[in-house]
């Protein structure tokens, strides 16, 4: 019997691992399908959607670059008016999402989403952009956001939007 027990262990244990070797945790399966469905919302303009799962308590939101969109947004209010102006600047934005990796636990997650975001410019020219979130989970909440993507292509995208008549193009960041 006792022999018994620890056979069972010992599959236990293996199992765990494969579970482990080939990313088939169940939470990071749900974390994944997560932040696959909030970039649709974002692209859909479902902003509401999207802050339900970011932090009332804690928040930092930082987009690299020096436009209108750059900066660091520190409250939801600040973050949704932050959203609404993408909406307005690239409102045809589509995202695809390149990979996915999430690593932690429930206490504190970091998930990293590569992703290309795509839209055609208002002078009929493609924007493409390639970039990556680093986001910081805790207790299935969004606390800090990290963007970084190629700045002087979001630049210039915003300013071909700007001499297209999108006056919030060059407004200033909105920052908190």
């Amino acid at each position: 019997m006792e022999q018994l027990g620890v056979f069972l262990v010992l599959i236990f244990v293996i199992v765990i691992n494969l579970v482990i070797a080939q990313d088939l945790n169940p939470y990071h399966y749900i974390i994944k399908g997560f932040v696959r469905k909030n970039f649709k919302c974002v692209q859909e303009h479902r902003y509401d959607e999207v802050l339900i799962g970011v932090s009332d308590k804690q928040l930092e939101h930082t987009f690299a670059g020096d436009n209108c969109l750059g900066g660091t947004r520190r409250d939801k209010e600040s973050l949704k008016r932050w959203f609404e102006r993408v909406g307005i600047v690239l409102p045809d934005l589509q995202f695809e999402i390149t990979d996915i990796q999430v690593k932690g636990t429930p206490a504190k997650t970091l998930v990293v989403a590569r992703w290309n975001a795509t839209c055609d410019l208002l002078n009929g020219d493609p924007y493409l952009n390639k970039g990556v979130h680093f986001i910081t989970l805790k207790w299935g909440k969004a606390v800090k956001f990290d963007v970084y993507e190629d700045t002087q292509t979001v630049s210039h995208g915003l300013e071909v939007q700007f001499k297209a008549g999108i006056t919030e193009a060059k407004a200033p960041k909105i920052e908190s």
